[in-house]
């Protein structure tokens, strides 16, 4: 899908306008002027109170020489809501085969260059739809075209949200192609497209994966007919000496049908969401070349099939790690956080300053906050304030999470250095302590548990049903703030 600023000349079809939760009625003079002074009685019959994402449609008849108006409420003003209203807007504007859309929402509370941010960071978003193998009479092209009225010509902070947005997408269209599309090799070709001067990608193969002594890895992706793949991306920002060094680690398990400790029909329906960390971290290298933050990234995933094959790996076995701790294997359906050790202990041979993983790793994690929030676990009080930071400004939902000492108890084995389930209690926090096993002591590390937000089972807001590309934007703004 290809993101434009309407160019001069080109007529939207569709005509936005935001209206305040503070004044709901108060329409613009140009709309009262096409349709008269009843347009504000027909937004009181409709109920309509400006809360961010309310909307009314009215057919124009072309006297706005557009085919729609759509008004939407953007509540108190603030970007969240505006993105919101956008993403509405956007979503809408799809619904009815709009090529172009214009979004005059207004109201801001903060610094033009953030909202116009947020506008078309939600337009995209909203406009997302994943129907490539739907029948051809049934899909919705895309809305082509956004124009934004900034009032200020804003057009670099358009391109930023354009450019994050359309990242957030790359991930949206990995996680929610079938297994059957996106397997470990096809997940790592999916970098390796990605690469140029400066974003340099390697990718190990099953017998340079087993030759590392990457048990995790091997280990989970053994039982498929898929072997596994290890891909760790460097990129080097033009300056040359960057700011920060970091690397970005993602769960790449592209379907997850449990291993040995099968997991029910219903509960492996949409398990090609399982690589959405490693989705999130190509969505990113996908922004990194243009965005060229200071920072050099490693960007690494490893990515398996957990099936249930001949030479799967079963309960009772104790995997040799890559950092050579034995892991005591209790169940087959806790696998994500052995590929994920693997490229911890690999990451903290790097030199990096920071690292961070992103995962779909726990349900225990769904059941705390839900599918809004994602689960942040980190020591650093530091970094822990800078991720808060970095979400608020990406309108993403993060809560910081106890990584509780007293629970490494839990993990405790009576074969191997560390069994890989702690029990059903606290399972989103034992995972975490699991995880950081595998990291160097001496390097800041922050887990991010994006189970909950990382896809949905029915649509959301402006965000369509399935994946949701969580964390990415994030990611970005934190690259971006270096």
């Amino acid at each position: 899908m290809r993101i434009e600023l309407t160019p001069v000349g080109t007529q939207p079809d569709i005509l936005a306008i935001g209206m305040p939760e503070a004044d709901p009625y108060n329409v613009p003079a140009v709309v009262v002027q096409a349709f008269g002074p009843a347009i504000g009685h027909m937004l009181e019959d409709e109920d309509f109170t400006g809360k961010a994402g309310t909307t009314v449609e009215i057919a124009s008849f072309n006297k706005l020489c557009r085919r729609w108006l759509l008004v939407v409420g953007t509540g108190t003003g603030s970007n969240d809501d505006l993105r919101h209203a956008a993403g509405v807007a956007a979503d809408f504007a799809r619904s009815k085969g709009a090529r172009a859309l214009d979004l005059t929402l207004g109201g801001a509370q903060s610094g033009p260059d953030e909202w116009v941010r947020a506008v078309v960071e939600g337009a995209i978003a909203g406009n997302y739809r994943f129907d490539k193998y739907r029948p051809e009479g049934e899909r919705k092209h895309p809305t082509k075209y956004f124009r934004v009225n900034d009032n200020g010509g804003q057009a670099d902070a358009a391109q930023l949200g354009k450019l994050h947005g359309l990242a957030q997408q790359v991930a949206r269209d990995l996680v929610n192609e079938p297994a059957d599309a996106i397997y470990p090799e096809t997940l790592a070709a999916a970098a390796v497209a990605l690469a140029a001067d400066n974003l340099k990608v390697e990718v190990w193969d099953e017998h340079q994966i087993q030759e590392a002594g990457m048990g995790g890895i091997w280990g989970v992706g053994r039982g498929s007919a898929r072997p596994p793949r290890f891909v760790h991306a460097k990129f080097t920002p033009s300056s040359g000496a960057p700011k920060k060094k970091i690397a970005i680690i993602g769960k790449g398990v592209t379907f997850d049908a449990g291993g040995l400790s099968i997991k029910p029909s219903s509960g492996m329906q949409t398990m090609r969401c399982d690589m959405g960390g490693a989705a999130a971290v190509v969505g990113v290298m996908s922004g990194l070349v243009a965005l060229d933050p200071d920072v050099e990234v490693h960007a690494i995933f490893g990515a398996a099939e957990n099936m249930l094959g001949a030479n799967a790996y079963k309960l009772g076995d104790c995997l040799k790690m890559y950092n050579g701790k034995r892991v005591e294997v209790h169940n087959t359906d806790a696998e994500g956080r052995l590929v994920l050790a693997d490229c911890l202990s690999y990451a903290s041979e790097l030199g990096v300053d920071h690292i961070i993983d992103l995962a779909t790793l726990t349900g225990a994690a769904v059941v705390a906050l839900g599918e809004h929030y994602t689960a942040m676990y980190t020591d650093s009080d530091e970094h822990a304030a800078d991720w808060s930071v970095a979400a608020d400004a990406a309108g993403e939902g993060l809560w910081r999470m106890p990584l509780e000492p007293l629970y490494r108890e839990k993990l405790k084995a009576k074969w191997g250095a560390i069994k890989n389930v702690g029990g059903r209690e606290g399972g989103s926090i034992t995972a975490a302590l699991f995880l950081k096993e595998f990291v160097s002591p001496d390097i800041p590390w922050a887990h991010f548990d994006i189970a909950g937000p990382a896809f949905l089972s029915s649509k959301d807001r402006y965000l369509d049903e399935g994946a949701t590309g969580a964390m990415v934007r994030t990611i970005l703004r934190y690259l971006e703030a270096v």
